[in-house]
């Protein structure tokens, strides 16, 4: 299994980019959103990847965190949801989106990839809104391990290497702030429903700004 990429971008296409690493070129299929993250030509980058196999055909995935990757593994999960319809999901709304999404049943946000109709948008939402908690609550250790010193990139002999991506502050945040309700009591889906609304509300929202508006969405309404 292919899990992580380090190497140097040769070109992009529409859907698509080749990383060469080591001199061996890897065509990686990736979404609109992290395709328009990746730096140009000759540039360095980690992409975290899922290799989808099939009996006629092998295809790379690549993602810019591992939080995304784990949100395309649970999205294709869920039936007649594909790789391709991952990938708009995810180009569409980002891996922190489409949490907030399906956490809150936002089916019409999940309608907003194209080619996903309404009937999958609300399977999707139906199918894995329990699961949405506990792949939030990774967003935390999974950023934290994005911090890991990256592979080398070799180029005639003298190794460079390639920077990680920055972890995103949302998803890390937001794991603090569902793992912090949660030890306060508070059910895990209710907790993730409050954090994605406050999230939402407030993109910049560091843990503890999260956390108060979490715990006023979650106070008896009178």
């Amino acid at each position: 299994m292919i899990g992580k990429l380090s190497g140097r971008v040769d070109y992009k296409a529409s859907d698509h980019v080749l990383l060469d690493v080591g001199g061996v070129g890897y065509v990686v299929y990736c979404s609109d959103r992290t395709l328009a993250a990746l730096p140009g030509p000759g540039e360095a980058v980690a992409l975290y990847t899922e290799l989808l196999v099939r009996e006629d055909l092998l295809q790379l995935f690549g993602f810019r965190t591992p939080y995304e990757r784990e949100w395309h593994r649970l999205l294709i999960s869920v039936q007649g949801v594909g790789a391709k319809a991952s990938m708009a999901i995810l180009g569409t709304l980002g891996a922190e989106g489409v949490a907030r999404a399906i956490t809150l049943g936002d089916a019409a946000a999940v309608k907003a990839a194209p080619g996903v109709g309404p009937k999958l948008a609300q399977r999707v939402v139906n199918e894995l809104k329990d699961k949405a908690p506990a792949t939030m609550a990774m967003g935390g250790s999974l950023g934290a391990a994005m911090g890991d010193a990256p592979a080398e990139v070799i180029e005639g002999g003298a190794p460079r290497a390639a920077p990680a991506p920055a972890a995103p502050a949302s998803s890390s945040a937001q794991a603090d702030a569902l793992s912090a309700l949660q030890n306060l009591g508070y059910a895990p889906a209710d907790a993730a429903r409050a954090v994605a609304q406050a999230a939402g509300e407030d993109a910049q929202a560091e843990t503890p700004a999260l956390i108060r508006a979490a715990l006023k969405l979650l106070a008896p309404k009178e």
